[in-house]
C-alpha cells in the first residue's frame, strides 16, 4: 500500500520534466526517458495494487472467522437468563452483521491510513518542492474542517448504532417468521408478518439513509475547499507564470500533484465517519464479549462420582425474576432407580432438570448427585452424567448419522448399529432414500415426532452416560410410536438412574418411586399404588385424567 500510495507522488514529480523538457524545450531523447519512467510507474502501481488487495482480503476474512468463532464461543458459555433476554435473531445479526461490517469497515481504515496517507504525503512533498507558497495558499482553508468533522462523527456513529439495532430486530423477525411458518399460514398472519417486517425495513432505511448522508458530508466540504484552493492557486500561480517567474512545467508538475492529493485526502475526510461507523459495532460487539457467566467451573473441582449415582434435592428454593419456582424442594432418586416427577403446570418439574444440570444454580439448598454437589464439580464433568431425551428432541440440519454421534469419534459400526437396533431407528432406516446418511432436515423436520425421539434415544444410548433425564419423551407420539419409543426407554434405562417428568400418569405407573411436586414443594411420594391409597394430589390427578377407571386418559395435565 505504501509503494502504492508513494508511486502517486512519483507520477506528478516526472510532470515537470514531461511538460518543460519534452512539449516545451522538444528534446527527443526525453520522450523515451520521461515515458518510460512513467509507464515503469504505472507498472509498479498495478503490481502492487494487486497484492495488497489480496493480503487485505485474505487478512480480513481470517480475522473476521476468528472473531466469530470466539463470539461464538462466548456467547455458548453464557448462562440461560442471557439467553432469555436476547432472542436469536439479535444474537445472529451479532455474529454475522456486526462482524461482517466490522470487518468492512477495518479494511477501509487499513486501505486509508496505509495507502492513501502516504499517497497524500508524497504529493504533498512534491508541491513543496515545487514551490511551499502555492502549497500553503491551496491548503489554508483546511482547518477549517475540523470541527465540523467532529460533529459529523458524533451524528454518524448514532446514526450506524440505529441501523445495527433495526438490522437485529429484522433477524429476530426473520427468525420467528420462519420458525412459526406453518402457525401464520393456518391463521392467516402472512399480512400481517409482513406490515410488521415493513416497519422494521423502513426503520432501517432511515437510519441507514441519514447516517449515509452524514458520511458524505465530510468528503463534500472537502470538494468545495478543494474548488476554492484551485481558485487561489490559479490566481497566484497563473500571474507568476504569465511574469515570467514560473515554468509551465512547474506550475503542471503542481497542479498535477494538488489534483491527485484531493482525491486520497477526500477520501481519509471519508474515514472519520467510516471510523464512527465502526465504533458502532464494536461497541455492541464489546458490550456482548464484557458479559462473563455466572455458572463456570470451581478452580477445584471434585471428582464426579462413579457407577449410577443417586440424586439428591435439599431444602431447594429458586425464583426467575422475583417469582418463586422451588420452595424448599427435598427428595432423592435412588440410586440405579427409576423416579417419576408429576405435579400440575408451573409446579418446578422441569426446573428440577436445569439445576441437576446446572443451567441455573438455586438462591438456597443443595443439589448434589452421588453425594456431591453440582456446584463443586467441573461443568463438563457434571454434564457428562447425563442424558436428556425430551419431548422435543432437538435435531440439527444434518445427517441422521451425525446427529446420533453428534461429532464422536471412534465410534465402531457395530456399537452404532446397536444403538439403533436397541432405539428402533434401525425399523425405519430403509425407507429413508440414503438410510443412515439421509438429511435429518432443519430441526428434524424430514422425521416424524415418533423417529425424532428414536434418533435423540439411539443418541443417548451411545453417550451411555450413568443419569437419565426423560422429559415427558412420549406424550405428542400416536400409539404404535409410543410403543416403540417406550420399548426403547426401557432398554435405555437400564442399571441407570433414571428421573422421568410425565404428564400423563401412564407412563410411570411402573416407576420405583412417584414424587408429586405442587407449587415448588414435595407434596407426596411412593409408588402408583401407595399414592393412589392415599388419596392426596396424585389420586385428584388420576381422577382428572383417567376418571373412576384407568380404561384412557380423558384429560392431560400441563408441564
Amino acid at each position: 500500500m505504501a509503494v502504492e500510495g508513494a508511486s502517486l507522488g512519483l507520477f506528478a514529480r516526472f510532470i515537470e520534466p514531461m511538460f518543460d523538457r519534452v512539449f516545451v524545450a522538444r528534446e527527443e531523447g526525453a520522450i523515451w526517458t520521461v515515458g518510460l519512467a512513467i509507464a515503469g510507474i504505472f507498472v509498479l502501481r498495478a503490481f502492487t495494487a494487486a497484492g495488497h488487495r489480496v493480503i487485505l482480503a485474505r487478512v480480513n476474512e481470517r480475522a473476521s472467522a476468528v472473531l466469530r468463532r470466539d463470539l461464538l464461543g462466548h456467547l455458548m458459555a453464557l448462562d440461560a437468563d442471557f439467553h432469555q433476554a436476547h432472542p436469536p435473531g439479535v444474537l445472529i445479526e451479532r455474529v454475522q452483521g456486526d462482524v461482517q461490517a466490522l470487518g468492512g469497515v477495518w479494511t477501509t481504515l487499513v486501505t486509508g491510513l496505509a495507502r492513501d496517507a502516504v499517497s497524500l504525503l508524497s504529493l504533498l512533498i512534491v508541491a513543496l518542492t515545487v514551490d511551499w507558497e502555492w502549497t500553503v495558499v491551496a491548503l489554508v482553508g483546511f482547518p477549517l474542517l475540523v470541527l465540523p468533522s467532529v460533529l459529523l462523527q458524533r451524528s454518524v456513529r448514532r446514526r450506524a448504532g440505529a441501523a445495527r439495532e433495526a438490522a437485529a430486530d429484522m433477524a429476530t423477525r426473520l427468525d420467528e417468521v420462519f420458525h412459526g411458518l406453518a402457525a401464520i399460514k393456518l391463521n392467516g398472519l402472512e399480512g400481517y408478518q409482513a406490515r410488521r417486517f415493513d416497519g422494521l425495513l423502513a426503520r432501517r432505511v432511515r437510519a441507514e439513509v441519514r447516517g449515509a448522508a452524514a458520511r458524505a458530508t465530510m468528503p463534500a466540504l472537502v470538494d468545495i475547499m478543494s474548488g476554492a484552493a484551485f481558485l487561489a492557486v490559479l490566481v497566484w500561480g497563473g500571474s507568476e507564470i504569465v511574469a515570467g517567474e514560473r515554468t509551465v512545467g512547474e506550475f503542471m508538475a503542481f497542479f498535477t500533484a494538488m489534483s491527485l492529493a484531493f482525491d486520497p485526502l477526500r477520501r481519509l475526510a471519508n474515514l472519520s465517519g467510516t471510523w464512527s461507523q465502526a465504533q458502532a459495532s464494536v461497541e455492541r460487539l464489546r458490550g456482548v464479549l464484557e458479559i462473563r457467566p455466572r455458572l463456570v467451573s470451581p478452580a477445584r473441582p471434585v471428582a464426579p462420582p462413579q457407577g449410577a449415582p443417586a440424586v439428591e434435592l435439599r431444602d431447594v428454593h429458586l425464583s426467575y425474576g422475583g417469582h418463586p419456582v422451588l420452595r424448599g424442594l427435598t427428595f432423592t432418586a435412588e440410586a440405579g432407580r427409576t423416579t417419576a416427577l408429576v405435579g400440575a403446570s408451573g409446579a418446578g418439574k422441569s426446573t428440577v432438570f436445569n439445576l441437576l444440570t446446572r443451567l441455573v444454580d438455586p438462591q438456597r439448598g443443595e443439589v448434589r448427585v452421588g453425594g456431591v454437589d453440582v456446584a463443586a464439580m467441573d461443568l463438563r464433568e457434571l454434564r457428562r452424567l447425563f442424558s436428556v431425551v425430551s419431548q422435543d428432541a432437538l435435531l440439527f440440519d444434518e445427517t441422521v448419522r451425525d446427529n446420533i454421534l453428534l461429532g464422536r469419534e471412534g465410534v465402531s459400526e457395530a456399537r452404532l448399529h446397536a444403538a439403533l437396533d436397541a432405539a428402533h431407528v434401525a425399523d425405519f432406516l430403509p425407507s429413508l432414500a440414503r438410510g443412515l446418511d439421509s438429511p435429518a432436515g432443519p430441526r428434524g423436520s424430514a422425521l416424524s415426532g415418533g423417529q425424532r425421539q428414536r434418533v435423540a434415544i439411539a443418541r443417548a444410548l451411545l453417550r451411555d452416560t450413568p443419569v437419565l433425564l426423560l422429559d415427558e419423551a412420549t406424550s405428542a407420539l400416536d400409539t404404535r410410536s409410543e410403543a416403540l419409543v417406550q420399548d426403547a426407554l426401557e432398554r435405555l434405562s437400564a442399571g441407570r438412574t433414571t428421573l422421568v417428568i410425565a404428564h400423563r400418569l401412564s407412563t410411570v405407573r411402573d416407576a420405583d418411586k412417584i414424587v408429586v411436586i405442587d407449587r415448588g414443594q414435595m407434596a407426596d411420594e411412593g409408588t402408583h399404588e401407595e399414592l393412589l391409597a392415599r388419596g392426596g394430589l396424585y389420586a385428584e390427578l388420576h381422577r382428572l385424567q383417567f376418571g373412576e377407571t384407568e380404561d384412557g386418559p380423558s384429560a392431560s395435565v400441563g408441564s
